[in-house]
C-alpha cells in the first residue's frame, strides 16, 4: 500500500464520523418534521392488493387517495412490506435508503474516475453533504425507490463489458419504473454506431440485450401471477399520462411540466411531445458520442438527464441522478480548474440543494397555472440544470475533433474500465 493510501485509510474513520453524525441529524430533521412516507405506505398497499387479489389500477391508498403507477412487477416486489408493522417499515425504509445513498455515491465516483483507494473517504464526505439535497430529502422522506433504482443501473454501467450480469440491474429497474429503459436504448445506439463505423463492439450489445430479457422476464413473471393487471397496465394505464399526477405541479421536473406551467395549461399536449422529441434525439446523442469518444462518465450521465427531462412526470425526488452529475463537474474542476469549471459544478449543486421549486406557490388550488415568470422560472429549476448539464457535456464532448490519442476505443474489449483508466489523465 502506497504512502498516499495509508493516509487515505487512516482518514476513513473521521470521514465515517462526519457521515453518521450527518444521517443522524437528518433523521431527528425528518422525524420532527413527522414525515408520513407516503408513498412507502402506498408500496405497502400494493403489496395488501397483491395477497388479497384485488384489483391493483384500482386501488387507491392513504388519505390523499394515490394510485398504482407502476408495472406490476412492482407491486410483486412490494409484498413482504406486509410482513412489517407500519413504524418498523419506515425504520428500515429509512436505514435502508441512507445505505442505498453511501453505495449510489461510490458508484458515481467510480463512474467519474476518483481512483479506488480514495473512494470510501470520499463517498462518506460527499454522502454526508448529499443527503441534505433536496432529490434526496424528499426520496427519503416519501420512502421512496428511487436510490434502489439508480444503484441498480449504475452498478450494470460500472461493470466490466462483457460481465455475465451486465445488463439485468438496467432490466429489473425499467420492470419497476419504466423510465431506466432509456438506458438500454443508449446501449442499443451505440452499438449501431459502432456497427456503422464496423468496429462493432458485442459486449455493448449484448449489455442491451441482457437488460431487455432481463425487463421481459420480469414483466413475464408479473403476468403469470397477476394477469389481469399486466393486462390492465400495459393496454391501458401505461398510457394514462395524467393518472400520475398533474403535468403542471410544481413537483414535476420535466419538460412537460416546464411546459405546462409555461403556457398556462394543464395539459401542453403536441407542445410536450414536440418538446420531448427533440430532446431526447438531442441529449442522446450528446451521450452516445460522448460514449463513443470515450467519455463514459458524461454519456451515462447525459443519459440519465435526458431520461428525466423527457418523462411525462419527473417528480422532484427523482433527480437524485443529480449526485453523478454533479460529481462530475467537481471532478473535472479539480483537474483542469478554471472559473468556468467550478461555476458550472457550484451552479448545479446549488440548483440541486437550494429548495427553489418549492419557493412558489404550490398548494391549494393549481396556482402554478397562473406563475409569473419568475416563478415559473424557479419552478423549473431541474430542467434548466440539466438543460446546462447537457449544454457543457456537448461542449466537452463534441467541441473536440479527431480521435484523443492514447484513448480506448469504445468497440475495444477496455471498454467502462479502459475509459475510466483513461479519464483518470485525460478528461474534459
Amino acid at each position: 500500500m502506497t504512502v498516499l493510501a495509508t493516509a487515505v485509510v487512516r482518514r476513513v474513520p473521521l470521514a465515517a464520523g462526519g457521515c453518521l453524525l450527518s444521517f443522524a441529524v437528518f433523521w431527528a430533521v425528518q422525524r420532527a418534521a413527522d414525515v408520513s412516507m407516503v408513498d412507502l405506505m402506498v408500496y405497502r398497499a400494493e403489496g395488501d392488493a397483491v395477497r388479497a387479489g384485488a384489483d391493483l389500477y384500482a386501488l387507491r391508498a392513504t388519505e390523499h387517495d394515490l394510485p398504482m403507477t407502476y408495472p406490476p412487477f412492482a407491486a410483486l416486489l412490494f409484498t413482504p412490506l406486509t410482513l412489517l408493522d407500519p413504524a418498523d417499515m419506515r425504520t428500515l425504509a429509512t436505514l435502508g435508503n441512507l445505505l442505498l445513498l453511501v453505495a449510489f455515491v461510490r458508484l458515481s465516483l467510480g463512474l467519474v474516475g476518483v481512483p479506488g483507494h480514495a473512494r470510501v473517504e470520499t463517498a462518506l464526505w460527499v454522502s454526508a453533504l448529499a443527503v441534505w439535497s433536496e432529490p434526496v430529502w424528499t426520496t427519503l422522506r416519501y420512502g421512496q425507490v428511487n436510490l434502489l433504482l439508480a444503484v441498480l443501473v449504475l452498478w450494470d454501467l460500472t461493470r466490466r463489458p462483457g460481465h455475465r450480469w451486465a445488463g439485468v440491474g438496467i432490466g429489473a429497474a425499467a420492470a419497476i419504473k419504466l423510465t431506466p429503459a432509456l438506458f438500454a436504448v443508449f446501449l442499443l445506439v451505440i452499438g449501431a454506431v459502432e456497427a456503422v463505423r464496423r468496429e462493432v463492439w458485442r459486449p455493448v450489445v449484448r449489455h442491451a440485450c441482457v437488460a431487455a430479457a432481463a425487463f421481459l422476464g420480469a414483466t413475464l413473471v408479473a403476468a403469470v401471477v397477476l394477469p389481469g393487471d399486466s393486462r390492465n397496465f400495459w393496454t391501458r394505464v401505461v398510457f394514462e399520462a395524467g393518472r400520475v399526477g398533474r403535468a403542471e405541479n410544481t413537483a414535476n421536473q420535466s419538460v412537460r411540466g416546464a411546459l405546462a406551467r409555461l403556457l398556462h395549461t394543464p395539459e401542453p399536449g403536441a407542445w410536450w411531445a414536440a418538446g420531448a422529441a427533440v430532446v431526447c434525439v438531442a441529449g442522446l446523442a450528446v451521450a452516445v458520442v460522448a460514449a463513443v469518444r470515450g467519455e463514459w462518465a458524461w454519456g451515462v450521465a447525459a443519459c440519465a438527464a435526458t431520461a428525466l427531462l423527457v418523462s411525462p412526470v419527473s417528480w422532484s425526488h427523482h433527480w437524485v441522478w443529480c449526485v453523478p452529475m454533479a460529481l462530475l463537474l467537481w471532478t473535472r474542476a479539480v483537474r483542469r480548474g478554471g472559473t468556468a469549471r467550478w461555476a458550472a459544478a457550484g451552479g448545479l449543486a446549488l440548483a440541486f440543494c437550494s429548495y427553489a421549486l418549492w419557493w412558489v406557490p404550490h398548494s391549494h388550488g393549481r396556482p402554478e397555472l397562473s406563475q409569473n415568470f419568475g416563478q415559473m422560472t424557479l419552478s423549473a429549476v431541474y430542467p434548466l440544470a440539466a438543460g446546462g448539464f447537457l449544454a457543457v457535456a456537448a461542449y466537452a464532448v463534441l467541441g473536440r475533433t479527431g480521435r484523443y490519442p492514447g484513448r480506448p476505443r469504445v468497440g475495444t474489449a477496455s471498454g467502462p474500465a479502459g475509459v475510466r483508466r483513461w479519464r483518470t489523465s485525460r478528461s474534459a
